[in-house]
């Protein structure tokens, strides 16, 4: 028997409806994901370290899974871009959604600036409103702020305290959604995708590129 009978012998059976079902389970797995990060981001409110952790998790296992179900690793990687609009989405979507929902708008002036002092990137701007000086600071980090001091600003603050303050015009909790909704999409599309071929692979017998590497 020659090489090339061997390998057709060798060759995996692989049966396309338990195939098609493992796509749509990585599918679904993509938008568990999307949604429970964007849950943890709800219950972990003013912590974003925890939802941008178990986000990055989170992506990583989709990664590993679409990889193994697409039997070569191009797509996979493909998978990172969309995973960076699941990851931002759901971590910014939730504190910015409470503040849409329960936030005080409040116009204030800027009467100081921490940087000024010490000619630094992070910038910690005082805020006067009708009432007096607030207690939250609009925080900034970066070389060059949208603000300086003198300017007035409405701002949204938590009346509980857990969501940091923010400018009114950096709040956006729609496009924050669209953005988590567009990575999934995305990621739906790259998966249904990578079902198909690598249903082909795996019939033809075929192996990743780095795999074949002894």
């Amino acid at each position: 028997m020659t090489a090339v009978d061997m390998k057709k012998t060798q060759s995996p059976t692989v049966d396309r409806g338990t195939y098609f079902l493992f796509t749509l389970a990585v599918v679904a797995l993509g938008w568990i994901i999307a949604a429970v990060n964007t849950g943890i981001s709800y219950v972990a409110l003013g912590t974003d370290a925890i939802p941008i952790i178990t986000g990055v998790i989170g992506c990583f296992v989709f990664v590993i899974v679409l990889r193994f179900l697409h039997h070569a690793w191009w797509l996979a990687a493909l998978s990172v871009l969309p995973a960076v609009f699941v990851l931002v989405g759901s971590v910014q979507y939730a504190p910015e959604a409470a503040l849409d929902g329960r936030g005080v708008r409040e116009t204030v002036r800027i009467t100081a600036d921490s940087a000024a002092a010490n000619g630094g990137s992070n910038h910690r701007f005082t805020l006067e409103g009708r009432l007096g000086e607030l207690k939250e600071t609009l925080n900034y980090n970066g070389d060059h702020p949208d603000w300086e001091v003198g300017d007035r600003i409405e701002v949204v603050r938590d009346p509980k305290g857990v969501v940091p303050l923010e400018a009114a015009s950096d709040i956006d909790s729609g496009g924050r959604l669209g953005m988590l909704v567009m990575g999934a999409v995305g990621w739906t599309c790259i998966t249904l995708l990578a079902g198909r071929r690598g249903f082909v692979r795996r019939r033809a017998g075929r192996r990743p590129v780095f795999e074949d590497i002894d």
